[in-house]
Formats: structure tokens, sequence, C-alpha cells
């Protein structure tokens, strides 16, 4: 399996939707595509909660006779699918009278199909961006948002703004046959994860690799490989995910961001996730697929 295939299974990653940048800035079309009957809306609500189908396995999309037209002539293009069919975002401080109910994105992923799950980051990542970009960086002054939702602009000084994405690499780092994992404060007891943390301003992903582990854990680590990607909108990041090789198992008193880090072979993860006293993250997150292929190395 290649690094595109390995990104393709992680969730939020799979949205096979064409993003239709050329239809941002038609205004007619898009005025055609808002109201058309085929189109979809993802409808997004306060404290970042989108409306999900009863069940809550799926977005409970909605069709433009079900909004106003002023949610219908603000909403956010988000693209159009194989068969041509646009998909829209749009706010509503209310529930809507359409089945379904509130649910958060996390608890959406558990459960929903790829599409959905994709879809649902995308409107996500931007709902948040919308709400911070109201005031320009620059002068202060107040922004509109245009290009059907992709830029801000300043009404003082016409400065631009666009989505922006915090890029974080999430590193599963091995020496023989074991595999550096932590627990961050707070977590439930028994959960471990991989170590992360944000690419810093000048920095390459492997640099950043480097140094997060050493930050974190006090490991050196000799070299590292991309896994795959995740786009992961809490609020904004792009996950990378690398494995890496470190020089021993010698661990420092790191920056404090950890609460444990164990060195743990294949054969103590079965056995702690066999008797409850070892959980991992979520099935949705990059972290777990990180640590799943680990496993899967051995067998192969």
């Amino acid at each position: 399996m290649n690094a595109a295939q390995r990104s393709q299974r992680n969730t939020f990653a799979a949205l096979a939707l064409d993003r239709a940048p050329a239809l941002r800035n038609d205004a007619d079309a898009l005025e055609r595509a808002r109201n058309a009957s085929s189109s979809l809306y993802v409808l997004m609500l306060p404290d970042s909660m989108l409306w999900a189908t009863p069940t809550g396995t799926g977005l409970a999309l909605l069709p433009p006779d079900h909004l106003t037209l002023e949610q219908r002539g603000s909403a956010t293009l988000l693209g159009r699918d194989a068969d041509g069919r646009a998909y829209f975002s749009c706010t509503s401080d209310e529930h809507p009278h359409f089945s379904g109910q509130a649910l958060g994105l996390r608890a959406l992923a558990a459960n929903a199909p790829a599409f959905d799950a994709g879809l649902a980051a995308y409107a996500s990542a931007l709902a948040h961006w919308q709400l911070h970009s109201r005031y320009c960086p620059a002068c202060g002054a107040t922004t509109t948002h245009d290009e059907a939702g992709h830029r801000a602009r300043c009404t003082s000084c016409s400065l631009p703004q666009f989505p922006r994405t915090d890029p974080a690499v999430i590193v599963l780092v091995e020496h023989g046959d074991a595999a550096l994992l932590g627990r961050r404060p707070g977590w439930p007891d028994g959960r471990f994860s991989t170590l992360a943390g944000f690419v810093e301003p000048g920095e390459s992903l492997e640099d950043a690799v480097r140094r997060e582990i050493a930050e974190e854990s006090g490991a050196q680590v000799m070299a590292c490989e991309y896994h795959s990607s995740q786009p992961w909108p809490f609020p904004s990041s792009l996950m990378l995910g690398f494995t890496a090789q470190a020089a021993s198992r010698h661990l420092g008193a790191g920056d404090g961001e950890l609460a444990e880090l164990r060195w743990m072979t294949r054969r103590d993860l079965h056995d702690g996730l066999n008797s409850g006293t070892l959980s991992l993250p979520p099935r949705f997150s990059v972290a777990f697929q990180l640590i799943h292929d680990w496993l899967e190395r051995s067998a192969a």
C-alpha cells in the first residue's frame, strides 16, 4: 500500500468531491446551483454542531426549500459530486424542521460513511475560519466574505484572507521491536497514542519530527518516513503521519506535555488491549492507523 492509498483510508481524507473553484466567482451559475432542487446543504449549528441523521450515522443534508433565501444566498460552496450535484454549507441558530439531530464532528465521524465524514470536516473547517476572519488582522476593520465563502476581504484596506490550515506531524517512533507511545494528562488510565506537535515557521517536516520527539520524550530520531495525511478540523489542522527510527530507547525528562511515556513491544500492546488495561486513540484518527499498521507489520 502506498502513501496515497494510506491517506485515502484515513477518516476525513476520502472526500470524492470536485471543489469547483471556477464556480466560486460565477455569480449567475452560483445562484442557479444554490437554488437547484438537486443541491444539498450541510447545516452548521452553534458550538460547532452539525445536523445529522436521526440515527447519527451520517449527515442530514437539506434541500434548498428547507432553507431561507438569506441562508441560500450566503451559503458556502463545497463543490460538486461525480453526478454534478452541488453541495453547500450554511449556518443556523436553530434546529431545522427536518428530521435529524445535532451532533459533533467526532461523534459523527465514528459512524458516518467516508463521503459524509469528509464533507462534514470540510464544512466545519470553513465555518471555523469564517467565524474567526470577520476582522482584518492589519487594520481591525470588518471583512466581507466572497468567492462563495472562500475569501475574506477587508472593507477598509482591502487585505484578502484565505482559509488556513495548521500542519502538525504525528509520529510512531520505533526501536527494534518496540514503539514509543505516550499518554496526555486528562486521558483515561491506559489510553496511549503516538506523539505529535505543530510544525514551526521555517521548519521542514522532517525537522519537526526530530524536534517534537526530542522535546516531548528526549528520544533522538535517526530517520523518518512519511506515512499518510489526515485533515483534522479541531479546529484547523492537517495531520502529517510519519514513522521514525530512534537511536536508542533512552528517554529524557521531556517538556511536561505528556503524563506518561512507554516503550511497548507488540506483545505488550496486544496483551494490554486484550486485558483491557490499555486502549488506543479513536479509530477515525491517523494515530490509530499508525499503530494498527505497526501491529500488522509483525504478521507480514
